[in-house]
C-alpha cells in the first residue's frame, strides 16, 4: 500500500496542503477545529510527516549526528546518556549505525544527508585525514578515542589512568604476576597498554602483555591461550568487559577458580559487567560527564567557538567478585 502524502491527508480533511504542513509543524494558524480534523484525518491515512523534509526548510536543524558500533555495549549506554545531555539542551538526536555491513563512512553519509549541524563519533576509525575533512564543513566531536586531527574535538576517558588504577588494585591485593590481555589497534587500546606497563615497571615488575581483542569470542580464545601456555600469572587486566567476560567464561569451565586462584578486572563497566553471575571488577567510564561534555562542546562550537578542545575525563574503579589477594600456599 503506497505511503499516506501530506496532499491524501489534505484531501481527506477538506482543507491545503499548507494547512496541513501547519499541523504538523505545530504552527500558529490553524483552528482547534481544523487541527482536529487534520490529525484525524492523518491518523485514519496512517501519515506520518516526512522528517528529512521538515529539516531541509529549516535555516537550523537543531539536529546532533551520532555514530556507534552496534557491536559495542559500551556506545549503547553513551547514546542513553547522550539523549539525556541533549534533550536538556535543546537538541535532537540522529542515530547512525555501523555495523558488519555498514561501514563508518556510510553510518556519516547518512547523518550528512539529514543536515546535522554537528558530529559525534563514537570511538571514530576513521583516519586523522578523513575526520579532518568532514571537520571542514561542521563540528566534529570525536568520543572515546585519543585522535590528532585538525578541527576535530575530544571528549575521552584518561584510558593510562584507568589501567594504572587496575593494575594498583592489584598490587594493594598482593599479585604481582599481573598479565594484560591487550585490545589490539581498538580506540583506547594503546593508552591502556601504556597505563598497564607504567604500572608495572614503577612497581618494578615485568609487563605481560599477550594479544587479545575485543569481543567475547577473541575473550574465549585468549582464556585457551592463557590456559594452553600457562603462565605463572594470578590477575589479568583485560581490555574491555567483552573481552573479559569471553576470557572468564572459558577460564570458568577449567579448573581455574575466580578470584580464589585468578583475579581479573575488565574495563567499561558495561551493564553486563554488573550481572550477578558475572560481577566483573572493572573500570568505569563516566558515561554521563562524557556524553555532556559531548554535547557541550557541540554547543559552544556551533556558537561561534572557533579553538577546538580536548577534555579528558578521569575513571573510576569498580570492586565486584573477580578480585581476591593473592592466594598464599
Amino acid at each position: 500500500m503506497p505511503r499516506a502524502t501530506m496532499e491524501d491527508v489534505a484531501r481527506l480533511a477538506g482543507v491545503s496542503r499548507a494547512l496541513v504542513s501547519i499541523v504538523y509543524r505545530d504552527a500558529a494558524g490553524a483552528s482547534d477545529a481544523t487541527r482536529a480534523r487534520v490529525l484525524a484525518a492523518g491518523s485514519e491515512l496512517g501519515y506520518r510527516p516526512d522528517h528529512r523534509a521538515r529539516l531541509l526548510g529549516r535555516t537550523r536543524t537543531r539536529l546532533l549526528g551520532v555514530t556507534f558500533d552496534v557491536r559495542a555495549p559500551f556506545h549503547g549506554d553513551l547514546v542513553e546518556a547522550l539523549y539525556s545531555a541533549a534533550e536538556a539542551a535543546g537538541y535532537d538526536l540522529a542515530l547512525s549505525a555501523v555495523a558488519p555491513s555498514r561501514d563508518e563512512s556510510r553510518a556519516v553519509q547518512s547523518l550528512l544527508d539529514y543536515r546535522c549541524e554537528a558530529l559525534i563519533l563514537l570511538g571514530p576509525q576513521l583516519s586523522p585525514s578523513a575526520l579532518s575533512a568532514l571537520a571542514e564543513s561542521q563540528p566534529v566531536i570525536a568520543v572515546g578515542r585519543k585522535v590528532r586531527a585538525a578541527g576535530v574535538d575530544v571528549v575521552r576517558t584518561d584510558d593510562t589512568t584507568g589501567s594504572r588504577l587496575a593494575v594498583e588494585h592489584l598490587l594493594a591485593l598482593g599479585h604481582s604476576h599481573i598479565l594484560h590481555i591487550d585490545g589490539a589497534k581498538s580506540p583506547g587500546a594503546a593508552e591502556r597498554r601504556t597505563g598497564y606497563r607504567d604500572a608495572m615497571r614503577k612497581a618494578g615488575l615485568h609487563p605481560l602483555i599477550q594479544p587479545g581483542g575485543r569481543t567475547e569470542s577473541d575473550g574465549a580464545d585468549a582464556a585457551k591461550t592463557f590456559l594452553n601456555d600457562s603462565p605463572p600469572v594470578t590477575a589479568v587486566t583485560l581490555f574491555n568487559d567483552r573481552l573479559a567476560t569471553g576470557f572468564l567464561d572459558t577460564i570458568r569451565q577449567s579448573s581455574i577458580e575466580v578470584p580464589e586462584a585468578l583475579s581479573l578486572i575488565g574495563y567499561d563497566n558495561t551493564t553486563i559487567a554488573a550481572l550477578p553471575h558475572i560481577s566483573l571488577t572493572t573500570i568505569a567510564q563516566n558515561t554521563p560527564a562524557l556524553a555532556t561534555q559531548a554535547i557541550t562542546t557541540a554547543q559552544s562550537r556551533l556558537t561561534n567557538t572557533p579553538t577546538t578542545t580536548t577534555t579528558v575525563i578521569p575513571p573510576t574503579l569498580i570492586l565486584r567478585s573477580t578480585t581476591a589477594p593473592v592466594r598464599t600456599k
